[in-house]
């Protein structure tokens, strides 16, 4: 009966307007794509082209000089490249892992479990998600250098660990996902919390803490630690590439190498998980709200 109703709709529904959608959508998504396309574009380009006015959109005569460019400034680096790379994949691991570890415990116990000032603290953490990380600057920067932190990794790492935006999404999900007899069930058991917590729950909201991943990926990704860190050595790699392409006109091609090198990572990183994100802002209740 089901399965009748469901082709009668597909029967009754317009092509025409299924065109008029699909050309809407086609469209927009274009209409969107059209910056990724000019970045790369840029990439290619020859120095007489990046500068031709009116600018063109898309390359004439396509080189690579900008990515061998590139490769020379980097090989003439003070500091090894290597150690920037280094810098930058410690901190963006850590930082998912520990995010990922405290949201979603935090999660977990904001989800099912009462207390004392639950939902006052319910409340803090949505009003968290107003605010603008330059408003909130200042008094970090006073918290970090009073913990003897500054200069050193845990300057970028730990205040990471705290982004509420991640513990709002696995609280959703955990609200949605799993249900109150199920956790009682475990206990009954004898489940410790922890067990219920890492072999019942994480499993469950995978999609969750995957697309918290991709999402703290794509903030300390770019994140310079110019703020916190002055070595030249704990330097992440977005700042010595930023270095690379201050030296004026002339390395105009390089910045736009520079481009499209770190955005396309970011970019290959959410096409390749965009499933589980879109599952996780459904469920969540930020897709529709």
């Amino acid at each position: 009966m089901i399965s009748l109703q469901l082709r009668k709709k597909r029967l009754s529904r317009s092509t025409g307007g299924d065109l008029v959608i699909f050309a809407f959508l086609a469209a927009g998504a274009a209409f969107m794509a059209l910056p990724l396309v000019y970045a790369i574009s840029n990439a290619f380009k020859p120095l007489n082209e990046l500068f031709i006015f009116p600018p063109q959109f898309f390359v004439r005569h396509p080189t690579l000089d900008n990515f061998n460019d590139m490769l020379v400034l980097m090989a003439n680096s003070w500091v090894p490249m290597s150690r920037y790379f280094f810098n930058s994949t410690f901190i963006v691991i850590t930082g998912m892992l520990g995010n990922v570890a405290a949201g979603s415990m935090a999660a977990y116990a904001l989800s099912k479990h009462k207390f004392l000032g639950q939902d006052l603290m319910n409340e803090v953490i949505v009003l968290s998600l107003m605010f603008a990380p330059a408003v909130v600057e200042i008094p970090n920067y006073l918290t970090i250098s009073y913990l003897g932190w500054i200069n050193t990794y845990a300057a970028v790492i730990v205040p990471s660990w705290a982004w509420t935006l991640g513990l709002y999404l696995m609280k959703k999900f955990i609200d949605a996902m799993v249900p109150d007899t199920l956790i009682e069930a475990s206990r009954i058991d004898g489940a410790s919390e922890f067990r219920i917590y890492a072999q019942i729950v994480m499993p469950i909201v995978k999609p969750a803490w995957l697309t918290l991943i991709i999402l703290v990926f794509q903030q300390l990704w770019g994140i310079t630690g110019g703020m916190f860190i002055y070595a030249e050595e704990l330097k992440t790699l977005p700042y010595a590439l930023d270095q690379m392409v201050q030296g004026g006109i002339a390395r105009a091609g390089v910045a736009a190498a520079v481009t499209l090198m770190m955005m396309s990572v970011p970019i290959i990183v959410f096409v390749i998980n965009q499933s589980k994100i879109v599952e996780t802002m459904g469920t969540s209740g930020m897709g529709g709200e």
